[in-house]
């Protein structure tokens, strides 16, 4: 059963990922995978777009899932490789543009996904 669908900000630091040759701690830190900002429960089951932007600017649009895949192959798919509990959260990913730009401190994100609403979130220097 799927309780609800959310926005996420799926980040990455680049430059680790490269330095390391794999994404465990470029993917790891403390804010790096904002979800919100809410849980919509009553999202169409259809390909959805989802539209990213950095300081207004769209950088990435995209249909989630990605046509031909709906929501229900993507669990089965998953669940064939690893245990899913309740609480699990599952990113569909989108690949169409930019959405792979480099992020500077200050800039604003916001990730769109129609029926679902939008998360801002803005870029700041960790320790």
């Amino acid at each position: 059963m799927i309780f609800g669908y959310a926005c996420a900000l799926d980040v990455t630091a680049a430059d680790l990922s490269e330095r390391d040759g794999q994404w465990s701690r470029a993917k790891g830190f403390d804010t790096f995978c904002p979800l919100g900002p809410w849980i919509e429960t009553d999202a169409g089951q259809a390909s959805l777009e989802l539209v990213t932007s950095v300081n207004g600017q769209v950088r990435q649009r995209a249909k989630v899932p990605a046509p031909g895949r709906d929501v229900a192959a993507l669990v089965a798919s998953v669940s064939n490789v690893m245990t899913l509990l309740p609480g699990d959260v599952l990113l569909t990913g989108a690949s169409a543009g930019d959405g792979g730009a480099l992020l500077n401190r200050g800039d604003e994100v916001s990730v769109s996904v129609e029926q679902i609403g939008t998360l801002t979130n803005r870029v700041e220097q960790g320790d």
